[in-house]
């Protein structure tokens, strides 16, 4: 037996969307493989044993038309592969003729199965030289009218791979220190009064208590709180909606000790009841006070 448990192999039209769906089983961590000869498949298997994606998670491989020997060979490197990988789904994408033809109209691309045909004519020919494989496939999925995402959802769904909630990064920083890079939104907290002036509060961070009750008595901060929960519940759900599997949220004062990070932990507790995963990421707190 491989150390590989878990194989998905992705057929079906050409246009139909396969190397979509590979790329969003890449994305859920399997090691992914296109356009590979069926009988090289249990090879693969072996040759992954220490893979750590490929062990953890799983394969992915597309195979589809381009492959030579594909009704002759796959189903014979099934049989091999199932004698030593436990669990392997064969997944047959297929498409509308009428969304097949938009799809390699808009791309601009002639049929895989050669020059001299129109398209139509190609699709009809792989219908049928794939016909065995569609029949006797564990998922048939038609991807007419799915948008990438719609995919994505039906994919998984019909895998059983419950899709994983969206993390949120939410970070703090000291603007004297640079801007972070990598966020999908920033936010200045330099308006708030500084507790690096209050003497008693110097020495702390916004982590503590007592400068979190300093900026509560703040009506501006709270404000300001309410404006964020709000603005974060409905982009986050929009996010969520399109797949998006991480948002980076900033919260900037001068040195990144005490504004920048009293709201972040606000922020953060908010986002943790409302059940998203959070990260959170006090980048200079352990510098010089702001």
């Amino acid at each position: 037996m491989a150390n590989v448990s878990k194989c998905i192999i992705i057929t079906g039209m050409s246009g139909a969307g396969k190397s979509t769906a590979l790329k969003i089983l890449e994305d859920r961590g399997f090691f992914a493989c296109d356009n590979l000869p069926p009988i090289l498949m249990p090879r693969l298997m072996e040759t992954l044993s220490g893979n750590r994606s490929a062990v953890g998670t799983g394969v992915a491989i597309v195979i589809d038309i381009r492959g030579e020997g594909l009704l002759e060979d796959l189903f014979a490197s099934m049989e091999v592969l199932k004698r030593i990988v436990q669990d392997v789904t064969l997944i047959f994408l297929d498409a509308s003729d009428n969304w097949l033809v938009r799809r390699y109209e808009t791309t601009r691309r002639r049929h895989p199965l050669g020059k001299g045909i129109t398209i139509l004519e190609g699709i009809a020919k792989e219908r049928r030289q794939l016909a065995a494989i569609r029949e006797r496939s564990d998922v048939v999925k038609d991807t007419s009218s799915m948008m990438p995402n719609d995919l994505r959802s039906e994919l998984l769904t019909e895998l059983g791979m419950n899709d994983e909630p969206l993390t949120v990064i939410v970070s703090s920083f000291g603007f004297k220190y640079g801007v972070p890079r990598d966020c999908d939104y920033l936010f200045d907290v330099r308006f708030l009064p500084n507790p690096n002036y209050v003497p008693e509060l110097k020495k702390m961070s916004g982590k503590d208590t007592a400068i979190q009750e300093y900026l509560d008595r703040v009506p501006a901060k709270r404000y300001f709180i309410e404006h964020i929960e709000s603005l974060m519940e409905f982009v986050l759900m929009q996010y969520d909606n399109t797949g998006k599997k991480q948002v980076h949220i900033a919260f900037g004062c001068t040195g990144g000790r005490h504004r920048s990070v009293a709201v972040a932990e606000a922020i953060s507790a908010y986002l943790l009841r409302r059940g998203y995963k959070v990260a959170v990421d006090h980048r200079d707190i352990l510098k010089e006070n702001d």
